[in-house]
């Protein structure tokens, strides 16, 4: 997850965002962290009220997915880019751990996890978060990181399930005149 943090994009696919919220993200929220979640949601209009909603319930749930991907989304929607990534950083990282793999994105290899396995939910996050990691640094204008994020997804799932290759595209069409 632009990626609105499919735990991704913008064009988040809806289907796939519930299987991944239904299998991981309700299990194990604190009541208070839910009911800071939900004041979020109602106030989201009111940035002060919803993020400090936001930052209680990451207090209760400090590196739930949960309301990790609530901030996230919060800052995406918002324009608020450079925070959404520092987000999208912490996310990452809980994605790795998630997944026993390396920290540093650049040494997770394909046969680390089950990337291969659309129906294997913790690759699959770590997939969108770090397609999500890719389109914000894209965006804030490292594209030259961008890029190697990108090729690391094709790499760690070359049939492109999550759609890195849209990324790519994008890559490749910068600077490139409207008649080209």
């Amino acid at each position: 997850m632009g990626p609105a943090m499919e735990y991704g994009t913008q064009a988040a696919y809806p289907a796939e965002d519930a299987v991944l919220t239904a299998a991981i993200l309700g299990a194990g929220l604190p009541e208070v962290a839910e009911r800071h979640l939900r004041l979020a949601a109602l106030a989201y209009r009111d940035d002060r009220t919803a993020e400090a909603h936001l930052w209680k319930a990451q207090a209760a749930a400090p590196t739930h997915a949960a309301v990790l991907i609530g901030l996230y989304r919060f800052y995406f929607y918002k324009n608020r880019l450079a925070e959404a990534l520092d987000i999208a950083r912490i996310c990452l990282k809980k994605a790795a751990d998630d997944n026993g793999l390396q920290a540093d994105w650049c040494e997770v290899r394909p046969g680390d996890a089950a990337f291969s396995d659309y129906a294997a939910v913790l690759p699959r996050f770590y997939l969108f978060t770090l397609k999500a990691y890719a389109y914000l640094t894209m965006r804030l204008g490292d594209l030259e990181e961008g890029r190697a994020i990108v090729m690391k997804l094709l790499d760690l799932d070359p049939s492109d399930k999550i759609g890195a290759k849209v990324l790519l595209g994008v890559l490749n069409r910068v600077g490139l005149d409207d008649d080209e």
